[in-house]
């Protein structure tokens, strides 16, 4: 390589054109490896594959969980599951006033319980590109939750997961025939039917906010018909591009969100974070690796970045997931388990695609860089 650069410089040099020379550089911004290979894996042999560095990457269960990540391994973390309480609008809680004095209670009593969670009563989390717009709600949710009362008469609550169920346990007026459904909702169960992979489309242009999130997990919750025409309303709005400037949308996307909350039918509890691993061990492991604030490391701009150390390019790279694969492997069928998804990532080349840590829209390729002046 040294040699091929020094002959490189010494052409440009005959020719008498400017040249900007230096060491070789240390980074790889379209890093692609000529071989990736994506085995089905459990939780128990990955934890030992990725200390050894046989697997670079692991997306699926944390293998890790509850305990440090070994030496030569990493970690990248994004938002994994909500955990929702669903009041039921009939019986005892139909009443507006009466269902969001007993999500309160719920809220207070369940913001004490400690666990592999966050507390979080607002459906926009910090994983959210804008939760800046919305912070300060959110923190005024999280201190009305904390400074309510907690008494009240007992909730009778199913749980449903293995979350609910750690949280709920053994609780006076839990079981069946609840009034209230706690349960996780995954992020990728959410946003999977959203996703449209025909044409190398991801979804649609406002998939990574948190207001359409929000959308999907508390619009089929609302019961009060006028309140249904209302959500509905913003968030046609919201889709179509109906307000004039940036600030008006700001304010549509607050008011969607206070829309979707203010009946109580369905309360944001909290939230999960979702851990994936990796081999960091210099130098059978892999660097350079970009993730997605929503997707971790299920994402375009994974394939796109992770690099091995062993490589100054190409490679071979070896993948393992938590299940095995059971999509149609065509854009057309599906390609939404986490196979198709990294087959159609890896072998696609999306003009666009999400930017890791935002809610927009990245260039794949190229980029749009204003000429130097003279």
């Amino acid at each position: 390589m040294t040699v091929w650069l020094g002959l490189l410089a010494a052409a440009c040099l005959a020719v008498g054109g400017a040249v900007e020379a230096g060491h070789e550089a240390t980074f790889y911004p379209s890093f692609y490896p000529q071989e990736i290979k994506v085995e089905t894996v459990d939780a128990g042999s990955a934890a030992a594959r990725l200390a050894t560095g046989e697997v670079h990457a692991y997306l699926g269960a944390d293998p890790f969980a509850g305990r440090p990540l070994p030496a030569g391994v990493a970690a990248v973390e994004s938002l994994g599951a909500y955990l929702v309480a669903t009041l039921d609008p009939a019986g005892p809680l139909a009443e507006r006033p009466v269902r969001c004095a007993a999500a309160r209670r719920l809220l207070k009593r369940l913001a004490a319980a400690e666990g592999d969670w966050v507390f979080h009563p607002y459906p926009i989390t910090p994983f959210d590109a804008d939760y800046l717009e919305h912070f300060d709600r959110a923190r005024t949710a999280r201190a009305l939750a904390l400074g309510g009362k907690g008494d009240g008469p007992p909730l009778r609550i199913r749980a449903t997961g293995e979350l609910a169920e750690r949280l709920v346990g053994s609780r006076e007026g839990s079981g069946p025939g609840a009034a209230v459904t706690l349960e996780a909702i995954g992020v990728d169960e959410l946003l999977g039917p959203q996703r449209v992979s025909l044409g190398g489309w991801i979804g649609p242009p406002w998939i990574k906010t948190g207001w359409f999130r929000a959308y999907l997990l508390l619009a089929p919750r609302v019961g009060d018909d006028r309140a249904r025409h209302a959500v509905g309303a913003v968030y046609g709005r919201l889709v179509t591009g109906d307000y004039r400037s940036a600030a008006e949308g700001l304010d549509l996307e607050r008011a969607l969100v206070a829309r979707l909350t203010a009946g109580c039918e369905r309360v944001v509890v909290g939230y999960t974070v979702r851990r994936e691993a990796f081999s960091s061990d210099y130098s059978a492991g892999v660097e350079n690796v970009g993730y997605d604030s929503l997707g971790g490391l299920d994402s375009p701009i994974f394939i796109r970045t992770v690099k091995l150390k062993d490589f100054p390019w190409n490679g071979w790279l070896t993948l393992g997931t938590g299940g095995k694969p059971t999509a149609a492997w065509n854009p057309i069928g599906g390609m939404n388990d986490q196979f198709g998804r990294l087959m159609g990532f890896a072998v696609g080349d999306l003009a666009l695609m999400p930017a890791p840590y935002e809610a927009g829209w990245m260039l794949n390729r190229i980029a749009d860089i204003p000429p130097n002046s003279p």
